[in-house]
């Protein structure tokens, strides 16, 4: 060649980290407008790298439950990936790059919703502190790699650009008054035209000398097909390392050791299987295995939400209703695994000072104290609503209500109140 060279980027994996990362942005994924279930983030995903979207959607859930970091990577993918039909994605409409089909508001509540988000990932997991950061860059390495290995195949097209209105006016104009000057000429000329037709008109532009029709291009080179290797068996490796990482720990948990509880062998055993699942992804097999990330994960939360340690075979079934009237009646604990509830503090001498317990496994709570005691209360329920003196919490793993209402007596009450399931209630009577 002479002159300057042309550079041709480079794709997969001989491409360079930055190549790829550019290469990344200019055929990013594109939300389809069906098939999605929400935005379209992963089933994006999943199509622009030829895996089942549905890989990906475990891989966000997996990632929300344990860690926080799915919400803050699937609002990025709404903020940063176009939608089908767009050639900008809705961050760059925001900030004038073109225009998005989503409106700029809403781009603003997007970034918005990205500082909880984060928030969230930074504040670490249930595990230990900085899971959700590290789970996040796991997260991008991942598609970073998945770049690298089934970037060229399913490459976006975007829509092509409208053409200027003025232009296209311009040429009319220009062709129009070529052909009315040719058939002016054409008529003066020749003589008189019944039709007033140019007869070089009837000319076919670039006829083949034969006369038949021109020459036709030839069509676009087919996308190249998908690879398709031999089955891969990474389920199966991945199950039963699985199975064993959860029996070692079960049996490390039984034997004593303080950290391999029932929630942390869960994790463990959920992070080897979500590991399985982004290798597979790479190599087309795995699928299996979202039919135990699932109950896996839900089982985890469960076990992160509900304090678990209320129900055992000692605390017995049924309601519970108890009227101390004396300090010495107050017992210590009013327990109960699965049952209601209900002690009345309210006769209790007016100069006595107590405290006392009540745990429910699966059951409502209530708590009557007199209305000129000082209570330091602690209110708590894994699943329910509380109402401890005014304030008021409801949802899973509600956050523990803890503050002291003063009082006009001398009378002081240290109360705390945790269920598992159901609802929490601490009232004056």
């Amino acid at each position: 060649m002479s002159g300057s060279e042309t550079h041709t980027p480079k794709r997969g994996p001989a491409a360079g980290f930055e190549e790829t990362v550019k290469d990344f942005w200019r055929s990013r994924p594109v939300r389809p407008a069906h098939g999605r279930k929400f935005a379209g983030v992963a089933a994006g995903i999943g199509y622009r790298y030829g895996i089942d979207p549905t890989v990906v959607r475990v891989a966000l859930v997996a990632g929300t439950v344990f860690g926080g970091f799915g919400v803050f990577v699937y609002l990025l993918g709404w903020l940063f990936l176009p939608q089908e039909g767009d050639r900008v994605s809705a961050f760059e409409g925001l900030i004038g790059r073109g225009r998005a089909s989503s409106s700029p508001a809403f781009a603003v509540l997007l970034l918005v919703l990205l500082f909880p988000g984060l928030t969230w990932t930074l504040s670490g997991g249930w595990m230990t502190d900085g899971t959700g950061l590290i789970g996040f860059a796991l997260m991008a390495v991942a598609l970073y790699l998945l770049h690298r290995s089934r970037g060229q195949f399913n490459r976006p097209t975007m829509p092509a650009p409208e053409y200027p209105t003025a232009a296209f006016s311009m040429a009319s104009a220009s062709t129009s008054a070529s052909t009315a000057s040719s058939s002016t000429t054409t008529a003066t000329e020749g003589g008189w035209d019944p039709l007033a037709a140019d007869p070089s008109a009837w000319d076919l532009p670039n006829a083949s000398p034969s006369g038949g029709l021109p020459p036709q291009s030839p069509p676009p080179p087919p996308a190249p097909p998908m690879p398709r290797g031999r089955k891969s068996k990474i389920g199966v490796a991945t199950f039963g390392v699985a199975v064993l990482v959860g029996g070692v720990g079960t049996v490390l948990g039984l034997d004593g050791e303080p950290w391999f509880s029932m929630q942390h062998v869960v994790g463990l055993t959920l992070g080897v299987v979500g590991i399985g699942l982004v290798a597979g992804a790479f190599v087309r097999g795995g699928r299996g295995l979202i039919g135990l990330a699932v109950p896996l994960a839900i089982v985890g939360m469960a076990l992160t939400t509900i304090p678990f340690e209320n129900f055992d075979v000692k605390g017995g079934m049924g309601d519970l209703s108890a009227t101390p009237s004396q300090v010495s009646d107050v017992q210590p604990e009013y327990h109960r695994s699965a049952g209601n509830i209900d002690l009345d503090l309210t006769k209790l001498p007016a100069d006595s000072s107590v405290t006392t317990k009540v745990t429910t496994g699966a059951g409502n709570s209530t708590v009557l104290v007199p209305m000129n005691a000082e209570v330091k209360v602690t209110c708590e329920t894994g699943a329910g609503d509380v109402d401890c003196l005014g304030q008021s919490r409801s949802g899973l793993g509600v956050d523990a209500v803890d503050f002291t209402a003063p009082g006009t007596g001398s009378q002081k009450i240290v109360l705390q109140v945790k269920n598992g399931v159901g609802d929490v209630e601490v009232r004056r009577g």
